[in-house]
């Protein structure tokens, strides 16, 4: 169900896997009542947080941990955070954490604070895990498995929070490798730097590219008389500043953007692309759908122009965990005002613009498609983040992440018909295009407001990409 401006976030979810040995159970069972509460102790302050937490019982033999495994990979949780109880042998959990392709986050942690020459000596039961970490994480490298491990006490220091930081960009892998994106038309010809085949999109990282067929597409156009077309330009004549508009114009965009509306349902899409090059009399559509464009990432739809798959999934799956995303690209730098203007042809995330959008009709010769009407808007001020996915050689892949100031447009507006902002980077505008190019980024990239840093840094680690920080120290 698509709802506009959401306010609420599904929680990440995480599996839980508390690690134990068989032999504590056969020869001191007494202690295995606290074990079990700690871990319960554990599950609840991570629900506090604000996650979902799926818990299996304490697992000690391989089969155990299969079946754990397999019980968080059918539930759909979007991480596997490991708990040592107590020392717990590598090899009856190893293949199971190397096999599922879920992320792993080790919790490196006792139940008890201090453990110094006073302590009681029988704490020692209770508190020896790190040693099971240690053999565990050797197995993990050995096997090819990344993971990130935080540590520190329980109680007394932010690991929890550390977690629960891990938890969130974990969502956003979920969304990611299971993209469902549609592309209409094909990628722009002799765009390079996103021209990645779509079976190794799916192979690298698990998109699925769905075609849209003309033929269907039309099918889901509404007549001209329908009613959903008249809803739908009454809710945007209060939504937006509309005012001496071609009604014909408009109904021809509505019923387009109706019927890309209703294939992104029909499909159960994350994201889409289009080509507007590809959007003609023959495509089904009566004229490019850019306002819909807008409307979908305004809604939590991931979306990048040109044919851009790769783009459209990251998108939305930052969508998925920060709403205050669009698409964009970097057009011009302003050498004087030491910024950079960021513009595409007819699309932003309308809910990031300053003021009310303004509706207008654009002058498109490209194709015999129909004048389309979309709307523009200038990109509110505020703490953003610019994020570039760049494909690499091997099929490897950068996430490139860069700090940026989006600047408040006061006086003269000379482009207020477009759409429009100005971004600062942390550092002057020509090192910062220097290095955003040996970097490899693209001409395509995502826009997240908000203090997000962190976290898409901790996206990228979890998918395995190698991160690049612009204007900051990553360490």
């Amino acid at each position: 169900m698509r709802v506009e401006g959401r306010e609420s976030q599904i929680k990440p979810k995480i599996g839980l896997l508390g690690l134990y040995i068989e032999l504590y159970d056969n020869a001191l069972p007494e202690v295995r009542p606290r074990i079990d509460g700690f871990c319960a102790t554990i599950a609840e302050e991570l629900q506090e947080r604000d996650i979902d937490v799926v818990t299996t019982n304490i697992c000690r033999l391989e089969s155990e941990f299969e079946a754990a495994i397999k019980s968080f990979e059918d539930t759909g949780v979007d991480a596997v955070v490991t708990l040592h109880l107590a020392y717990s042998p590598s090899l009856e959990s190893a293949q199971a954490l190397a096999k599922t392709k879920l992320p792993i986050i080790v919790l490196d942690t006792t139940p008890t604070y201090e453990y110094g020459p006073e302590q009681n000596a029988a704490e020692l039961m209770y508190n020896h895990g790190i040693h099971g970490v240690q053999d565990m994480c050797n197995l993990l490298i050995r096997n090819g498995k990344p993971f990130e491990i935080e540590s520190g006490h329980w109680e007394k220091s932010d690991v929890l929070d550390r977690i629960a930081a891990w938890a969130e960009a974990a969502m956003a892998v979920t969304a990611m490798k299971t993209a469902r994106v549609g592309i209409i038309g094909a990628q722009f010809k002799g765009m390079g730097d996103f021209a990645i085949p779509f079976e190794v999109l799916r192979s690298t990282i698990g998109i699925e590219t769905i075609h849209c067929d003309p033929s269907v597409i039309q099918s889901l156009v509404p007549d001209k008389d329908d009613k959903a077309v008249e809803d739908c330009i009454a809710s945007d004549q209060v939504r937006f500043m509309a005012e001496d508009l071609d009604l014909a114009r408009q109904r021809e965009t509505t019923r387009a953007c109706l019927g890309v509306r209703r294939w992104i349902e029909k499909e159960n899409l994350t994201a889409f692309t289009m080509n507007f090059m590809q959007i003609d009399k023959a495509s089904g559509l009566p004229t490019v759908p850019f306002l819909e464009a807008s409307k979908a990432m305004a809604d939590g739809i991931g979306y990048a122009g040109e044919g851009d798959v790769l783009t459209a999934a990251l998108v939305g799956a930052l969508m998925s965990v920060f709403t205050d995303t669009t698409f964009t690209e970097m057009f011009c730098p302003d050498w004087h005002g030491d910024s950079i203007f960021l513009n595409h042809m007819g699309e932003m995330n309308l809910s990031l613009s300053a003021t009310k959008p303004k509706l207008r009709e654009m002058d498109f010769p490209w194709t015999d498609a129909e004048n389309p009407i979309f709307a523009v808007g200038k990109f509110k001020a505020g703490e953003a983040v610019l994020v570039n996915l760049a494909p690499g050689p091997n099929d490897s892949y950068s996430l490139i992440v860069a700090p940026v100031t989006m600047l408040d447009i006061k006086g003269k507006d000379n482009m207020s018909d477009l759409i429009h902002g100005w971004f600062r980077p942390e550092m002057p505008v020509g090192d910062f295009l220097e290095e955003y190019s040996r970097a490899g980024g693209t001409h395509h990239l995502a826009l997240v407001y908000g203090d997000v840093l962190e976290q898409i840094v901790r996206f990228g680690m979890l998918m395995g990409w190698n991160v690049v920080a612009l204007g900051f120290d990553l360490s």
